[in-house]
């Protein structure tokens, strides 16, 4: 890299520090831009409007109500309500869309059993319309708690999955000891910053341990969703599913809305597979948007772009 190349980048990246600080003292109006093209509205109306046109275009989706570290059982109580009517919404609705969910947004901070009753509450009710629950990961502090509720959920309905992360170093074991029929598993790199000790910190190795955790699953048993919006890896599993004659009902790509993508998924379902996009919505847009802001502002220079292009 010459020295040109290494100011400019030096420079963007204290640009999009000091935006990134800037944005949490900033009035909404003025926020909502970066929030809008990754955020599917406020409210549950908002978001059908946008899962109808992503059905439309070929794509499955899944919903998730932005939030997450309720302060009070009654918080989690009144989550869990909005995501049992929001399946609800889907079944009325007719839509190809699966629900996933956060576990701190339904009591895990708070108290265990209280998150795996309202866990439970809601994948009965995905169970009452055979739709899909995915149990999202969080953080290391609750990777175990959230494997215990998932191998609850998965025991007495096989169709709700759950979430690991290739940046820890314990998911390629997690995948090796969840390997079963009823095995439904999205892979991706994971968001939050962790220790050495537990995470890989270089891109090489998470995206060598994500590799290697989607092979070890595909050939094991069960369905496994690959979440990544790098080109890289979506390239070379899609070399190896070739070259391995992996069914496709065996997996399924997966991206976030908004995050652009060029013409990756539609090469991707003309192949015929399935290509799902995570779908946020709901009320805590705002704290969303800069925690995901913080996590990686180069989001910040796809957002300019696009108002550019507006």
């Amino acid at each position: 890299m010459t020295i040109v190349h290494r100011t400019i980048n030096y420079a963007l990246r204290a640009v999009n520090r000091v935006i990134t600080f800037a944005l949490p003292w900033l009035p909404r109006w003025m926020v909502q831009p970066f929030a809008s093209p990754y955020v599917a509205g406020e409210t549950v109306d908002d978001a059908i409007r946008h899962i109808r046109a992503l059905n439309q275009q070929g794509y499955s989706t899944t919903l998730d109500i932005l939030g997450e570290h309720v302060q009070s059982r009654e918080e989690a109580q009144v989550v869990t309500d909005a995501y049992c009517n929001l399946f609800d919404r889907i079944h009325t609705e007719n839509l190809d869309s699966t629900v996933s969910i956060k576990p701190t947004h339904l009591g895990l901070e708070l108290d265990k059993e209280i998150a795996k009753t309202n866990i439970q509450k809601i994948a009965s009710k995905a169970e009452k319309y055979r739709n899909g629950l995915t149990i999202d990961m969080e953080n290391s502090p609750y990777t175990d708690a959230t494997l215990d509720i998932y191998k609850m959920c998965v025991n007495n309905y096989n169709g709700v999955g759950t979430v690991l992360q290739s940046y820890l170093f314990r998911s390629i074991e997690d995948v090796r000891n969840f390997h079963s029929q009823n095995f439904h598993i999205r892979i991706c790199k994971g968001i939050y910053r962790e220790s050495p000790s537990i995470a890989h910190q270089t891109r090489e190795d998470i995206r060598d341990n994500f590799i290697r955790m989607v092979k070890t699953s595909l050939r094991g048993q069960g369905f496994t969703a690959i979440a990544t919006h790098d080109p890289v890896l979506i390239d070379t599993l899609d070399n190896w599913i070739s070259d391995h004659n992996i069914s496709k009902d065996r997996f399924e790509f997966q991206v976030l809305y908004g995050v652009p993508m060029g013409d990756k998924l539609d090469i991707l379902k003309n192949k015929g597979y399935s290509v799902r996009i995570y779908v946020p919505f709901g009320a805590a847009w705002f704290d969303y948007s800069i925690r995901r802001l913080k996590e990686n502002p180069n989001i910040i220079w796809y957002v300019l772009a696009n108002l550019f292009k507006r």
